[in-house]
């Protein structure tokens, strides 16, 4: 297995250098209708992103293991070459797709993933607005490992995705031209991503490519400038709280559960779900799928059985 850079590492000084210039950008060009920066805001995702480095390390250990073990026992291999790098990167970015659709549509995936749409800015922090418990994700990948991929390739792979996508969190950046925007993500693409209105709710699954939310259905293009943050947001910027605000909700929800069909059904349906007697019970002005309790999309449950 050869070795391969630590792509994110090595990216840290663009991190740091694009986003000192999307800051002056904003200074010296402000647009009144764009989220802009915010000192408390920005300074929240910084720190979910120094945490989600400290937690990723913890989380590392046994999933290393687990695919570590499945590697062993698969006769295949999948061989680091200039051909077959590209290829993986593909299939990446294609099981990407299908866990970041998962973590909206079930909800103790969107609990860890809810992190990263708090924040009712969008701008380059945004991007280092990370979860801080990432061990939902690895079963997504098992087929990879399975294939014959070697954890470190897909490691490669990974930290190659990441970083792509954190240039698109900007909206200094306008529509590209049509060629680039019908294959990749752009920011065009990923502020609808993180907008919580309307038609813009759980869409644009994409990391590197695009093309997997227009084979899939998922696909919608930006026409209203998108609102940011969630449909209930959750008002703190203490990382602890963001980290772990919906758990809690979770936990709440659990407890006045009924039965466990509903335990189950507030732990493994979407996000927006309700029993139907709490539903039938809702006034008809509030909708039935958006409790109190739900920080996410109230359209979840309908992607969810889509």
């Amino acid at each position: 297995m050869p070795n391969l850079p630590d792509v994110v590492l090595w990216s840290i000084p663009a991190f740091v250098l694009l986003t000192v210039v999307e800051m002056i950008s904003v200074r010296i060009h402000p647009d009144e209708a764009a989220a802009g920066y915010e000192a408390k805001d920005a300074v929240t995702s910084v720190g979910m992103g120094l945490g989600s480095l400290l937690f990723d390390f913890l989380w590392k250990i046994p999933i290393v293991a687990i695919y570590t073990a499945i590697h062993e026992l698969t006769p295949l291999r999948v061989p680091v070459l200039w051909w077959t790098l590209p290829l993986m990167l593909l299939a990446q970015d294609f099981f990407y797709y299908w866990s970041h659709r998962g973590h909206h549509v079930v909800r103790v995936l969107w609990a860890c993933h809810v992190v990263h749409h708090s924040s009712e800015k969008f701008n380059l922090t945004t991007a280092l607005r990370q979860p801080w418990t990432t061990l939902t994700v690895w079963p997504f990948y098992v087929p990879l490992i399975a294939l014959g991929v070697h954890p470190a390739a897909l490691a490669f792979c990974s930290s190659a995705n990441l970083v792509y996508q954190f240039w698109i969190h900007t909206e200094r950046i306008g529509k590209l031209p049509r060629w680039f925007e019908f294959v990749f993500n752009t920011p065009s693409h990923h502020r609808v991503h993180h907008a919580s209105q309307g038609g813009y709710l759980d869409r644009n699954f994409g990391g590197i490519l695009i093309v997997w939310d227009r084979l899939f259905g998922s696909f919608v293009p930006e026409a209203d400038r998108p609102v940011y943050g969630l449909t209930k947001n959750i008002g703190t910027f203490n990382p602890v709280k963001v980290a772990t605000h919906e758990y809690v909700a979770i936990a709440r929800d659990l407890k006045a559960a009924s039965g466990w069909r509903e335990r189950a059904g507030r732990v493994f349906r979407g996000p927006g779900w309700q029993p139907a007697s709490t539903a039938a019970a809702a006034p008809a002005s509030a909708p039935a799928s958006a409790p109190a309790s739900a920080s996410a999309p109230s359209s979840v449950e309908e992607n969810a059985t889509a």
